[in-house]
């Protein structure tokens, strides 16, 4: 295959990052999924002890999703024009945690004692204050991995830690609740729950927020920001007009991280999940239990994903994993379809069982890798971007990815609420104990495997025009040695 070319007017001192500094770094996507699972449970608080209504908390939910992408272009806009004594991103690491510990404690622990008729607009006002703290860490995500380093070799090593951080944190936050919060509390309509979910969520996210600051510490000054000596980068919100419109790479991988995001959504929905596991299988249990199962050999799929991309490069890294996550998602699609899935037990294993148990492993792994690859490749085009126009923009790049990122997942909860609509559900989700019928089965089929194969389809084609593959990435640097991208 013919190498390709990129048009670049300057190339980029390469300037790697130590394992250690990119793993503390990526304790801070951590500390914001600590506070995103958290926030997983506030509509029991609201409805439950607050008193707001089932609907009334679902548009306000719904509303706050769209108001936190609207924040992601105006923070990222700041992040790019911040270069002070304190670097560009750790100011908004810190000021982002601070403003999510001190709104969630307000928002649990004072909601619930504000007059009936204020709770509404109390709540909304509290936890936009909360969107904001998380826009500016979660902003800092994905634009900070462009100066913890710019060694395309080591970018994978980003979506490892991600992976594993975050696959332990959603764990344990869920295991703390089942096992040790309702154990203790025995209801979701105790304030003294709350108390100590909260607290413990604050401590253990601080603790990581701290780690991540000390992991991009060095990294943050202003010698990694690809400034020319003696000048200062002036970014208006105009320049993102033109930034976009010649920047290529940036606008197909955001379609194909909108085509991850949305399958994502879908398959992941809890309603889909209780279609699959409560009536599909019978076995809901199963549910809360594979995650564990299946844990360790994910983390096997992810390690050899990861040093695949190192090798051959995260674009085609991503294009493999996705023509993977097809074809295991196919052939779980045609078991679904063919064999009976009540068959599938702890109890009595047999080979549905171990059938079952290998496809849906190897299918979590490669998923995995396609869901968080996208994320170190916005630092790639961050990069591109200062080649051809001089400007290092990382906040606009990350900004723009959150911002289609998250109008995606409203797309995706609501996608499934209109489909189910069209079979007779329209007033009430379906439930665990509900009998299995032609409708259910076929429409799990369709939101579980048909809706995930098709936008990964479209990844694959857009990923076609995504022209940074390894080659074209090794152009944008100056290498003294050949083994400087990850060639040994």
């Amino acid at each position: 295959m013919e190498q390709q070319t990129v048009d670049i007017e300057r190339k980029i001192e390469l300037s790697p990052g130590k394992t250690w500094q990119i793993a503390l770094f990526s304790l801070n996507n951590t500390s914001t999924n600590l506070f995103l699972a958290m926030m997983g449970y506030v509509s029991y608080y609201a409805n439950g002890i607050a008193g707001l209504g089932v609907v009334l908390i679902s548009f306000i939910l719904t509303g706050m999703r769209i108001f936190d992408g609207i924040t992601d272009p105006i923070i990222g806009y700041f992040i790019d024009r911040t270069n002070g004594r304190f670097g560009k991103f750790r100011p908004f690491i810190l000021f982002g945690y601070l403003l999510m510990a001190m709104s969630a404690v307000v928002l649990f622990m004072t909601t619930h004692l504000v007059p009936a008729a204020m709770r509404p607009i109390y709540f909304i006002l509290i936890y936009s204050i909360y969107i904001i703290g998380y826009t500016f860490q979660t902003a800092v995500v994905k634009s900070g991995q462009s100066v913890i380093t710019n060694d395309p070799s080591q970018r994978p090593m980003i979506t490892f830690f991600d992976s594993t951080f975050i696959m332990f944190a959603h764990g344990l936050v869920a295991f703390y609740v089942s096992v040790y919060l309702i154990g203790k509390y025995k209801t979701f309509q105790s304030r003294e729950l709350f108390l100590e979910f909260v607290i413990t969520v604050i401590i253990v996210a601080g603790f990581c927020t701290a780690l991540a600051i000390l992991g991009i510490w060095e990294k943050d000054n202003v010698k990694y920001f690809k400034l020319e000596e003696g000048k200062k980068q002036t970014i208006h919100f105009k320049d993102y007009v033109a930034i976009l419109k010649h920047n290529r790479p940036i606008k197909m991988l955001v379609v194909a991280a909108a085509a991850n995001k949305f399958a994502a959504m879908v398959y992941g929905n809890a309603t889909v999940i209780v279609m699959l596991y409560g009536i599909v299988m019978n076995n809901y249990p199963l549910a809360g239990l594979i995650g564990i199962i299946i844990g360790i050999p994910n983390l096997g799929i992810i390690f050899l994903g990861i040093h695949y991309a190192r090798k051959v490069g995260q674009k085609k890294a991503m294009v493999v994993s996705t023509w993977l996550a097809i074809l295991f998602q196919s052939a779980l699609m045609l078991m679904m379809i063919f064999c009976d899935m009540t068959e599938i037990s702890l109890k009595n294993f047999n080979m549905m069982t171990l059938a079952f148990f290998v496809i849906f492993t190897l299918l979590n792994g490669v998923k995995s890798l396609t869901n968080n690859m996208v994320v170190p490749m916005i630092a790639d085009c961050t990069d591109y971007e200062y080649t051809i126009s001089g400007h290092f923009v990382p906040g606009i790049m990350g900004a723009l990815f959150s911002f289609v990122d998250k109008s995606f997942s409203a797309l995706g909860t609501g996608f499934v609420g209109i489909a189910l609509s069209l079979i007779g559900y329209s007033k009430v989700f379906p439930q665990v104990e509900d009998a299995m019928t032609p409708q259910l089965k076929f429409m799990t089929i369709f939101f579980y495997c048909i809706i995930p194969i098709c936008g990964w389809l479209i990844t694959v084609f857009i990923m076609h025009y995504y022209k940074l593959g390894k080659s074209e990435m090794k152009q944008l640097y100056k290498i003294e040695k050949e083994q400087g991208l990850g060639e040994k």
